[in-house]
């Protein structure tokens, strides 16, 4: 069969989902885009992206226009079409950090109900380790018949939210957890495609990549859950490395470089601030903790990663109170509030902590944000006597007596400093992401104040 021949089903459709379903479309596959959220759909078929996230909506509007790609509400439809099922769905996190995996049962048994000839179903969704084999238990349970086959495999996502669809064309490292020789084949050629593109690209020939890691399902689960966790230690290390450079003197930004020029330890994810937020980190952390409780693994190591970045929202309200000593009755401006830039996310933002308490405290809070005011909006509403949400940086500083920068978006670089100076009452300035030069800020007439640095 050629690209044309074989269907792929991609069941949810949200920052996991559209980004795998469009890559996929463009790398030449026809893709059915499933999900049971109809207003989602409706948008989604009009070329309307439901959520921020850089190039996905162009490759919406040309997919649409190619046939090559298709949003449904009929779940079970897409499924009965597909030769090939990427399950996409949400995995949302129980009050004990454990990983609900409702909607991934739920997909399973209109699997089992719609087996109609050989399919391949590919867990997508960040699922704790053994999820595949209650998928396929699940499927073997509630088949309505016996004669048809099935393949379970794991193709764990490592997207990042504002550069999904570079990270999807451009992987570190493609990961196929298989149980059989026919699963690892159909895998490899849906990712053929991509693999010549890289192949191409690096001068590596076809075949002998090695960014593509075959393994078994389990191991495949426990990479991605694995991985998110050491990262998210990074972040925590760091961020302690920073309060021991502020009680020093030192300077964080430095202590980074020198590390990350460390090639068995690498520059990534080595930036003080606030904290790391989103669905995925926090989720995913609390997760792996769970997992290894609940085999009697020591996961002491990983309480302290989740304990520090818990912390960093005490300790940004600390340095707010040094800065202007009683927060009650002064405006605070904030800036950002995506828990990364290039993004409109804002789950587990460490921003919306920080406004929470500061209007707890009787602060005047002025919010901007380029992309996430409206999803910041529905979590802590506007209250125009004491949280207004603002069209641009300067209407946030207008008669503020801080600035607190939360996502360091490129746009508050190109700021015009002295303008911002000029509309504050008290031009104070704490930059939460160290996004800023402080010559260039005290320069601009600031009292500034960063994280780990002088």
């Amino acid at each position: 069969m050629d690209n044309a021949e074989l269907t792929i089903a991609v069941v949810g459709l949200g920052h996991v989902g559209m980004p795998t379903a469009l890559g996929l479309a463009e790398l030449g596959w026809r893709v059915l885009g499933a999900d049971d959220d109809a207003d989602k759909v409706r948008r989604i078929a009009a070329g309307e992206l439901p959520f921020y996230e850089p190039g996905v909506e162009a490759l919406l509007g040309r997919h649409l226009d190619s046939s090559r790609f298709r949003a449904t509400t009929d779940v079970p439809a897409a499924v009965e079409a597909a030769d090939v099922i990427f399950v996409c769905v949400g995995t949302p996190q129980r009050d004990d950090g454990s990983a609900d995996l409702s909607q991934v049962e739920s997909v399973a048994r209109i699997i089992a109900q719609r087996l109609n000839g050989y399919k391949l179903v590919v867990e997508k969704s960040t699922s704790p380790v053994r999820t595949a084999a209650q998928i396929k238990r699940t499927i073997l349970r509630h088949r309505t018949g016996t004669n048809h086959e099935f393949d379970i495999a794991v193709n764990p996502e490592f997207l990042r939210e504002g550069s999904a669809m570079r990270d999807f064309f451009n992987p570190d490292r493609v990961v196929l957890g298989v149980e059989s020789e026919r699963s690892r084949d159909l895998l490899l050629r849906i990712y053929r495609p991509l693999l010549q593109r890289l192949a191409e690209t690096s001068g590596t020939p076809l075949g002998v990549d090695d960014r593509v890691v075959v393994t078994d399902p389990a191991t495949a689960e426990l990479m991605k859950h694995a991985a998110n966790a050491f990262l998210a230690m990074k972040i925590s290390f760091i961020n302690m490395v920073a309060d021991l450079c502020e009680a020093t003197g030192a300077d964080v930004t430095q202590v980074a470089r020198g590390l990350g020029q460390d090639p068995r330890i690498g520059g990534a994810f080595l930036r003080a601030g606030a904290g790391f937020g989103g669905y995925c980190l926090p989720k995913d952390l609390r997760a792996f903790i769970q997992i290894g409780a609940q085999q009697g693994v020591d996961v002491s190591l990983l309480r302290a990663v989740e304990q520090i970045n818990e912390a960093r929202v005490d300790r940004l309200l600390h340095k707010i109170r040094q800065v202007v000593w009683i927060p009650r009755g002064k405006t605070v401006g904030i800036l950002g509030v995506a828990f990364k830039p290039m993004t409109d996310d804002v789950r587990e933002a460490p921003s919306l902590k920080i406004i929470k308490r500061l209007r707890s405290e009787g602060a005047k809070v002025r919010v901007h944000d380029p992309q996430a005011v409206d999803n910041a909006r529905r979590v802590v509403p506007e209250d125009p006597d004491g949280l207004v949400f603002c069209a641009s940086p300067y209407d946030a500083a207008a008669g503020a007596h801080l600035m607190v920068v939360l996502t360091e978006w490129k746009e508050y670089l190109e700021l015009d400093l002295p303008r911002l100076r000029e509309l504050m009452e008290v031009p104070l300035l704490i930059d939460g992401r160290n996004l800023f030069d402080p010559a260039v800020v005290r320069a601009a007439g600031f009292e500034y104040y960063s994280i780990g640095r002088p």
